[in-house]
C-alpha cells in the first residue's frame, strides 16, 4: 500500500485484518494499521477476537468437527464464493 492522503477507517481494517494478522502487510501498511488500533477501541477489540478465533479453530481436528456442521460450512463458504 502507498501513503494514504487520510488515516486506515475501521472497515480498512477490516478489509486488511487478515494480511494483518499474517504478517503480509508492508511496514507502512502496518504501521498504519498498528496507529489505528491505538486510536479506535472497537477496531482493537475486533482484531482481539479474529486473534482468538483462529487460535480456537486452529485446535479443531477434521475428525472432531460433526459432520452437519462441517457440510453447513462448506456449502455457506461455496455459495459465498459464487455471490
Amino acid at each position: 500500500m502507498t501513503e494514504r492522503a487520510q488515516p486506515l477507517t475501521c472497515r480498512d481494517v477490516v478489509e486488511l485484518v487478515s494480511d494483518y494478522l499474517e504478517g503480509a502487510l508492508g511496514a507502512d501498511e502496518a504501521r498504519e494499521f498498528d496507529q489505528h488500533l491505538a486510536t479506535c477501541d472497537g477496531c482493537a477489540t475486533y482484531v482481539e477476537q479474529m486473534r482468538q478465533t483462529i487460535a480456537a479453530v486452529g485446535r479443531l481436528r477434521h475428525e472432531t468437527v460433526p459432520a452437519h456442521a462441517r457440510d453447513q460450512l462448506l456449502a455457506t463458504f461455496r455459495d459465498w464464493k459464487r455471490s
